[in-house]
């Protein structure tokens, strides 16, 4: 598959060469010639001075035979312009843009954008490495509002149907992973010894259904 990448930073040099790496073809544009230089010398792809969103220059990068386009400059309004562009004028199939602003990355996505909103993201891997044993979401929506992520239950909650953990967390169960199997259970599914319960929850409440959730039923009747 051939690939377009907008922005030559760090992000941007290190996914050209690891698409590269898979035997995909890429290209990459950047405003400033300098930054090419990150790429290296055993960069093979094609690197295209000049503005991101420009159609011109999207052609010559190969746009109109891509399967993909990453835009993943530091400008949030030219990432997104650039995505649309792709996305709207050339009908490339997979388009995603790096977002900073999650306010914003809510909006593109109801566009019917996909985005990555760094600052979330972000976020949720320093959790993971500072608080090893804490709570880490597995997942969270563009805007940082929803956040799905494995409960701490506690062990008097097995042989509970999961409308009764619902009800005594807040929060709403997204699947179970179950001997190593993802299950969607409806509310009359019983929890089982060793099962991995996933739960959708706002943001603001992760702290406080966790809690919940490691408490044992009795205490939160």
């Amino acid at each position: 598959m051939h690939v377009v990448i907008m922005g030559c930073g760090r992000v941007g040099a290190s996914l050209a060469k690891g698409l590269e790496r898979l035997g995909h073809t890429v290209a990459v544009v950047d405003k400033n010639v300098q930054s090419f230089r990150r790429l290296g010398g055993d960069f093979h792809g094609q690197q295209v001075v000049g503005i991101g969103f420009d159609r011109q220059v999207l052609i010559e990068a190969g746009i109109e035979r891509a399967g993909a386009f990453a835009a993943v400059s530091n400008g949030d309004n030219s990432n997104i312009i650039s995505a649309r562009v792709a996305s709207e004028t050339f009908g490339v199939e997979h388009v995603v843009a790096r977002i900073y602003d999650p306010k914003r990355a809510a909006v593109y996505e109801r566009l019917g954008i996909p985005t990555v909103a760094t600052v979330p993201w972000t976020t949720d891997r320093f959790l993971r490495m500072l608080l090893p044993d804490g709570v880490a979401t597995a997942w969270r929506d563009p805007s940082g509002t929803v956040a799905v992520f494995q409960l701490p239950l506690h062990e008097g909650w097995v042989g509970r149907e999961v409308r009764e953990v619902e009800e005594a967390v807040g929060a709403r169960v997204s699947f179970v992973m179950r001997f190593g199997t993802g299950v969607l259970p409806d509310r009359d599914t019983v929890v089982q010894s060793g099962d991995q319960v996933y739960v959708a929850a706002l943001s603001g409440t992760v702290t406080d259904v966790s809690a919940a959730a490691a408490q044992a039923p009795e205490e939160n009747n």
